[in-house]
């Protein structure tokens, strides 16, 4: 078998429905060959749509997408909830569906906003070393605080029947099960998640992202022609370009002076004449926070 190549990039993939997001990742990084990668926030199995994979030294920046903004398409069934909040679980509980679209459009501004949200049982968090869903597969029930997230826009855009189909951009680490289910309690009826689709995250579209079947039909050479830089990850952060003798500096763990006219505080982006040199705080000196690895 081939060696792993090390592969620096970006690559935006259209998650297939029926996958989880590390099986999607696995089958990137073997078509890639690469020797590292990793993705920026789960989609759950059944949901499908836009997952940033990091290859390489972009892994060094994944977390400034895994908490940025993202945006989805949802549709709830309502009338009837579930033990896990999607289409996954089994029923718990039936009603009747008599909502006119004006009743829908009525609650959904109380969703809108900073909010509080309890995680899910069913969810990846971890409870001292283990995923919740594993205590909830075990009937167990572990307490968990409420944490804010933030419900950027909120809207309704059909309803069809017992189905309703909803647009929303939040924040990181928001769970669109549990706001399916709180839209369901505030309607009176119940509801659970039937489709959930990714259209965005951060700076990323839909509109960009490539299937695993196309994907897979490619050559080597059109592949790697589809990656980002990795600075493509942190492009919302403001830029400072410093000179080759400042970048060697950051490069060896030194705070060289942050050049006149550069933000006053606060993490940037570094560039050099040879590129991009990684992420450091501004202040009256930079200090050096993430940094590629030179060459």
């Amino acid at each position: 078998m081939n060696s792993r190549l090390n592969i620096d990039g970006v690559l935006l993939l259209d998650k297939p429905t029926g996958w989880t997001s590390n099986a999607a990742l696995q089958k990137a990084k073997r078509l890639f060959n690469a020797a590292k990668a990793g993705h920026t926030g789960t989609l759950d199995p059944f949901a499908s749509g836009l997952l940033p994979i990091c290859f390489g030294q972009a892994t060094k920046f994944s977390s400034h997408a895994l908490h940025g903004d993202k945006t989805y398409r949802a549709v709830l069934k309502l009338g009837v909830t579930t033990t896990t909040g999607d289409i996954e679980g089994e029923a718990l509980e039936t009603k009747p569906v008599t909502l006119a679209f004006d009743a829908v459009q009525h609650v959904l501004p109380d969703f809108t906003g900073p909010l509080l949200q309890t995680p899910p049982m069913y969810s990846a968090l971890k409870h001292q070393g283990r995923p919740l869903y594993e205590y909830a597969r075990a009937g167990i029930e572990i307490e968990r605080k409420p944490r804010p997230v933030t419900i950027h826009s909120l809207a309704a855009e059909k309803l069809d029947g017992d189905e309703l189909t909803l647009n929303v951009r939040c924040s990181g680490g928001t769970y669109i099960r549990t706001l399916a289910e709180d839209i369901g309690r505030a309607l009176g009826c119940g509801a659970h998640l039937i489709a959930l689709r990714r259209t965005a995250s951060g700076a990323f579209t839909l509109d960009r992202a490539i299937s695993l079947a196309a994907l897979e039909s490619m050559d080597e050479s059109r592949r790697a022609a589809l990656l980002l830089e990795p600075d493509s990850l942190v492009c919302h952060l403001p830029r400072i370009d410093v000179d080759a003798e400042a970048a060697r500096q950051l490069m060896q763990g030194k705070h060289p002076y942050t050049p006149t006219n550069c933000p006053s505080s606060g993490l940037a982006r570094i560039y050099s004449p040879q590129g991009f040199v990684g992420l450091a705080n501004a202040g009256e000196k930079l200090v050096p926070s993430r940094l590629m690895t030179p060459p």
